[in-house]
């Protein structure tokens, strides 16, 4: 039996000090990992409340913009389409129901290109469908309506089309867009012709109060867009009237001009005094030839 001195020798202690060491630095890894734990869980947890505080406030931004787009369809479609008009009670109901669906893809996270065409082939459908002449005023609202929504799904980068993604602009002739689109409206009293017929004729008389032109001067850009296939006119003397290339590239250009909205526009009245002259002195040009 061994004697209380030798359970105290230094050998035991020391056997004794290395045992408690080990089970503290155990002890301490434990509460190491455990800490270590415990602060993931509080960084996941931050995490997700924050997520969720995001989604909040962008689906309460989603809601105000919604709200304001619906309002926008209300006054848009009551100010601008056709006053009298047996099928307007109709034509409001669903230009109401297709523009309120497509605006409510701006609750989405991402819109689809699918989801943007569909409601643009429902469009063109309600156009094929229309009784009336002077329909195409609403439709050219409607469609204007669209684009804002469409335009503001691409400021917020939900929304962005294959197109847009890598655009294929390989097919288009320089020629060909400056002699049958650019040049035949680029100048301002052309440009109001081709508006004024949008959607019902008009005759020389009115094209001169509308232009301040008269004889000679008015012929000229109502042959030019003529011949450019914008216009015609009904026979001899008789009325003038929009062809269907005039209107698409009025269509057009409407569309480009909501699209730039939120972009500043140059105002042509600020041309300097060297422009406005050389503009003149191109305009007795080509009426000379």
């Amino acid at each position: 039996m061994k004697s209380g001195s030798e359970n105290g020798s230094p050998e035991a202690l020391t056997i004794s000090d290395d045992l408690e060491l080990g089970e503290v630095k155990a002890i301490r890894e434990k509460l190491s990992e455990m800490h270590n734990d415990i602060k993931k869980v509080m960084e996941f947890t931050s995490r997700l409340r924050l997520e969720a505080a995001i989604e909040r406030s962008r689906q309460e931004y989603s809601n105000a913009l919604l709200n304001h787009l619906f309002e926008d369809i209300d006054s848009g479609l009551e100010q601008n389409m056709v006053k009298k008009c047996p099928e307007k009670q109709k034509c409001t109901s669903a230009f109401t129901a297709l523009l309120q669906q497509n605006a409510g893809l701006i609750t989405k996270n991402r819109v689809d290109d699918k989801s943007i065409s569909d409601n643009r082939k429902k469009l063109e459908e309600l156009r094929c469908e229309a009784p009336y002449n002077k329909c195409e005023k609403c439709f050219s609202e409607v469609s204007s309506l669209l684009v804002k929504q469409v335009n503001l799904m691409r400021s917020m980068r939900i929304y962005t089309n294959n197109q847009e993604q890598k655009p294929n602009i390989s097919a288009l002739k320089t020629s060909v867009v400056m002699s049958e689109i650019l040049e035949p409206v680029s100048n301002p009293q052309r440009l109001e012709i081709l508006r004024a017929v949008a959607f019902e004729m008009k005759s020389f008389s009115a094209f001169s109060e509308l232009t301040g032109l008269r004889g000679g001067n008015l012929l000229f850009h109502l042959q030019k867009l003529m011949e450019s296939g914008l216009i015609l006119q009904q026979h001899e003397r008789g009325d003038y009237m929009i062809t269907e290339k005039g209107f698409k590239i009025l269509q057009g250009l409407n569309e480009i001009y909501s699209s730039l909205q939120n972009y500043p526009l140059q105002n042509s009245s600020k041309q300097t005094p060297e422009k406005n002259d050389l503009m003149e002195r191109k305009e007795k040009t080509e009426m000379t030839i």
